[in-house]
């Protein structure tokens, strides 16, 4: 039978004809495709202003930039999440507190929260809430907290593209930025679209759009009206020069292709179908796999969201089962079925146990201690929710042997 990856892309004749037509035009990077997905993006999530970058990771660190974090600030930071939510604040310099997370689902809550705040000692200028596996954060909570203590809020959305939340009734659609100054999406091979390699970042600030902007284009501005040096921009009759460019700060060169715009921009008109597919899947596992309680559990659902999940992830009780995780997803991996972790803590990353020493985070070390992610992608058959299933309940057969 066909391996079955963790995530895996769905790419059609749409795609790849959309594709095409970029390499069959005038313009590879820097033109008019970029321009549409932005504002379609923009338009989709209900946000003002998007910006394309080639990764998630890009957008992150112009999001860091265009809040001005430097030395002597700090970013509170979940510790379950990848790597580059937190790398992102180090990038600029700034320092790292990192927060715990719910034992349960793998999101920071109000408790985890503050108590981060506290142990920054006032220097925490920023907030980044992780939408882990697609769920959402409390958000009109970080919007209070965040309001209390002066802070910013940059969403880690990059697992969440077409999540929703409720809010006094209301449903608002993460990245639409109502209850944080920038959101950050990752739109790579296996997230809910795809840019085959790529990010995007929205925000409603005029002045957040300008500096990411700009930040992810070497920092440069070509419009006259942001000149400073009168002598080299303008001519003799004071017209701007054509060639003439300014750069104010540093940035760099994150721009996205038009080619994978073009995707992304193919992609995005199946997001919808996307999202309904996993989440019928997602509605199959939570149903077959309550014959396998309490071995192996779903991760609980939060309430008043309506998540578009990009991973299913479960709790495994290894220690009861005898069993290492190890050993068990290569179990898996001989009957064709790939799963992964999402993910090791990242304060326990030796760069960080080195910057800032030991530290014991409970619900972080819980979550992880039994999490394991399943296969979970729109061209998935329902048996293949069946298969993994059964695969599943083979092995907890073979520990009770």
């Amino acid at each position: 039978m066909p391996f079955l990856p963790y995530g895996r892309q769905h790419i059609d004749d749409d795609d790849i004809a959309a594709v095409v037509s970029v390499l069959r035009s005038d313009w590879l990077t820097t033109g008019p495709v970029v321009d549409t997905f932005e504002m379609a993006f923009a338009e989709k999530v209900g946000a003002k202003y998007a910006v394309a970058c080639n990764s998630g990771t890009a957008g992150l660190h112009i999001a860091m930039m265009a809040l001005g974090l430097g030395p002597g600030d700090v970013a509170i930071v979940p510790t379950m999440t990848f790597l580059a939510t937190a790398n992102a604040a180090r990038y600029v310099g700034a320092e790292v507190e990192f927060a715990d997370v719910n034992a349960e689902t793998g999101l920071m809550d109000e408790e985890s929260l503050r108590s981060a705040i506290l142990r920054s000692g006032g220097r925490a200028k920023a907030i980044l809430p992780v939408h882990l596996n697609g769920q959402c954060v409390d958000m009109p909570m970080i919007a209070q907290i965040a309001a209390e203590y002066g802070m910013a809020v940059v969403e880690d959305a990059c697992h969440a593209l077409g999540t929703s939340y409720k809010s006094n009734g209301v449903n608002i659609q993460v990245g639409s930025c109502q209850h944080s100054d920038i959101a950050v999406y990752s739109l790579h091979p296996v997230k809910t679209i795809t840019m085959g390699e790529g990010g995007m970042v929205t925000t409603n600030d005029p002045e957040m759009y300008e500096r990411m902007s700009r930040f992810r284009t070497h920092g440069m501005v070509r419009a006259s009206e942001a000149f400073k040096n009168e002598t080299l921009a303008f001519g003799s009759n004071g017209e701007p020069n054509p060639w003439y460019y300014e750069m104010p700060e540093p940035g760099y060169n994150y721009r996205a292709s038009e080619i994978n715009c073009a995707l992304g921009l193919s992609q995005l008109a199946k997001l919808d179908f996307f999202i309904e597919r996993r989440q019928e899947l997602a509605a199959l596992y939570d149903g077959a796999l309550t014959s396998l309680a309490p071995l192996i559990k779903p991760v609980p659902r939060v309430p008043e969201t309506s998540a578009a999940l990009h991973l299913y992830v479960v709790h495994i009780d290894f220690a009861a089962l005898g069993m290492e995780r190890g050993s068990f997803m290569r179990k898996l991996t001989e009957m064709g079925i790939g799963t992964q972790v999402h993910y090791l803590p990242v304060h326990l990353q030796p760069y960080y146990q080195e910057r800032y020493g030991q530290s014991s985070f409970t619900g972080a070390q819980s979550y992880y201690d039994r999490c394991l992610s399943l296969p979970l992608f729109p061209t998935m058959e329902n048996t293949d929710v069946e298969r993994v299933v059964s695969a599943l309940s083979g092995i907890l057969n073979e520990t009770d042997a």
